[in-house]
């Protein structure tokens, strides 16, 4: 029998210290993202965060948000964004509904393939405008920008990142994501 998200709710209870998604009915330990992917996901949540809030364009969260899909999967993007009239006020629990914006960082022991396995079980649980999607790899200094129905876009250091569609106005430098180094 599937668990669902209530289920997931009390296992998370018992088990806080351990983040957890439910994925096809089972439910799913994540390991620590990494020193360096987090800090690249705390980077990407503040330069959007530092955006949207005074324009009170909607709600941006990092890993610990979770949200109930359509196909009642709970997911948590290391980052995501809502639009304000999607979500006017904070849910207690889990969001029940898909991001406009989901955000994964790849960690040191992720598998670049299951990522983009897991991007295109986001894509199809969009919205009607259209989910994006963008995921980072810190190793190779890339952003990997997926909409439903093309292809991926890549962009690199020296690129900017823009959302015009959903972001009119935002961007961010690819190389401003990056962790600094102090020589």
């Amino acid at each position: 029998m599937p668990l669902t998200a209530r289920d997931l709710e009390k296992v998370q209870a018992h088990l806080p210290d351990y983040p957890m998604e439910l994925v096809g009915g089972e439910i799913i330990v994540m390991s620590p993202s990494g020193y360096e992917s987090d800090e690249v996901a705390s980077e990407f949540s503040a330069q959007l965060r530092n955006w949207v809030r005074p324009r009170q364009l909607g709600r941006v969260t990092g890993a610990g948000a979770g949200f109930i899909l359509p196909n009642s999967d709970t997911r948590a993007p290391d980052v995501s964004f809502v639009r304000a009239e999607r979500l006017r006020r904070s849910p207690k629990s889990y969001a029940e509904l898909a991001p406009d914006l989901m955000v994964e960082v790849k960690s040191p022991t992720d598998n670049l393939t299951k990522l983009r396995e897991k991007i295109q079980s986001f894509l199809s649980q969009g919205t009607s405008i259209g989910l994006l999607i963008v995921l980072i790899d810190p190793e190779t200094h890339t952003l990997e920008v997926y909409r439903p129905n093309q292809a991926a876009v890549v962009l690199r250091d020296g690129d900017v990142l823009t959302l015009p569609d959903l972001l009119p106005g935002w961007e961010v430098a690819i190389t401003d994501l990056w962790p600094p180094v102090f020589d």
